[in-house]
């Protein structure tokens, strides 16, 4: 048998130099896998969802012995259909590397089989677990080594648009807001999506940084703290706030047309808007709510968006940016001179050619 069992540390090095294991497998349950697992990996089921509960109510009636026995059962069951639907065609230099929570009876019982096969087999010690610790004690050594331009404007500047022409022209991007699923603002759930787990956010935003050349500007928006509900490490929010700025500039008609092309739903579902306004009771009052919602009634999204805009997100984004983002008061101004891709890329192109090592 070939089985090896590596520190989640080293297993963690292997992936940032270029990850030479075969396959990443997962063997806890299909929920577990939901809220967060290593990048790449597929999830081969120990236990699945109803048998993992079951167990679990087993061991709190009968105790462990029993739960063990139709634990084993069900484990072998599960194992035997992984391998019959993935693993029989496999060469035999196929490596996988495996993980369940801690690194114990789920991906032993799976790397077992596998390594008794001939297969030579590495199993994370201590699973997702240490994993998830090594991951964060690597980002808080690391995080000093990469180079952040953080790219500032009020609101419906066009902020995210600069960063997409930006990639397109070869830059580095971390999209804090698309790893996130929601666009950072009152209004800025995303419908359709669910925005993923804490422990999710951090691993994407992990895996994003991996990849990225430290001796390269990594750009990024400025973010607050929060992303919708989830929350930005504090080891990269100080390493923003302390890094060099661009204040994107675009005119206020311009950035009312962004806001209604970038939200649509708001546009085509006025009461929507509206219920989504009644998180600003709290800071604007219930009157001023009332008063947009009576605005929209009468079809006027468009001064709604302008309101919003003058009464709320401008005044609160010049009285937080200086305060929160350091450099921001020495930022290099950038002017679009429309909404439209095309000035985005020219900014872009202008931006990366006058000083490519710094912005």
């Amino acid at each position: 048998m070939s089985l090896h069992r590596i520190p989640a540390s080293e297993a963690l090095e292997r992936m940032v130099g270029g990850n030479d294991f075969s396959t990443i497998i997962d063997a806890r349950s299909e929920a577990e896998f939901e809220l967060d697992h290593l990048p790449g990996a597929v999830n081969w089921p120990s236990l699945n969802n109803e048998q993992r509960v079951a167990i679990g109510t087993l061991f709190k009636e009968k105790g462990g012995f029993e739960a063990q026995k139709l634990g084993a059962a069900w484990v072998a069951s599960n194992i035997a259909r992984h391998i019959e639907r993935e693993v029989v065609d496999l060469p035999k230099h196929w490596q996988p590397l495996i993980y369940c929570w801690r690194g114990g009876k789920r991906s032993g019982a799976l790397s077992m089989v596998l390594g008794q096969i001939g297969f030579q087999v590495f199993v994370v010690d201590g699973g997702y677990k240490a994993f998830r610790a090594a991951m964060l004690n690597w980002l808080s050594k690391h995080m000093a080594c990469f180079h952040f331009v953080v790219v500032c404007g009020s609101t419906g500047s066009g902020k995210t648009r600069l960063l997409h022409a930006l990639q397109r022209q070869g830059a580095q991007v971390l999209d804090l807001e698309a790893l996130a699923c929601h666009r950072s603002s009152v209004l800025g759930r995303i419908p359709g999506q669910e925005q993923p787990s804490q422990k999710r956010f951090d691993t994407l935003i992990w895996d994003a940084l991996r990849q990225m050349d430290p001796s390269l500007p990594i750009h990024v928006e400025s973010e607050s703290r929060k992303v919708g509900n989830l929350s930005v490490m504090d080891v990269l929010m100080d390493a923003m706030r302390d890094s060099p700025c661009i204040d994107l500039q675009l005119p206020t008609e311009e950035r009312i047309s962004l806001l209604m092309e970038e939200y649509p739903l708001f546009v085509d579902d006025r009461e929507l808007f509206g219920q989504r306004l009644e998180a600003l009771i709290p800071i604007k009052g219930k009157a001023a709510v009332h008063a947009w919602k009576e605005m929209l009634a009468q079809g006027k999204v468009k001064a709604v968006v302008q309101t919003l805009l003058e009464s709320h997100y401008d005044p609160t984004y010049h009285q937080s940016i200086s305060r929160n983002f350091r450099q921001h008061v020495k930022a290099r101004v950038v002017q679009a001179t429309d909404r439209h891709p095309a000035s985005f890329d020219a900014i872009a192109q202008r931006l990366l050619k006058s000083d490519p090592g710094v912005i």
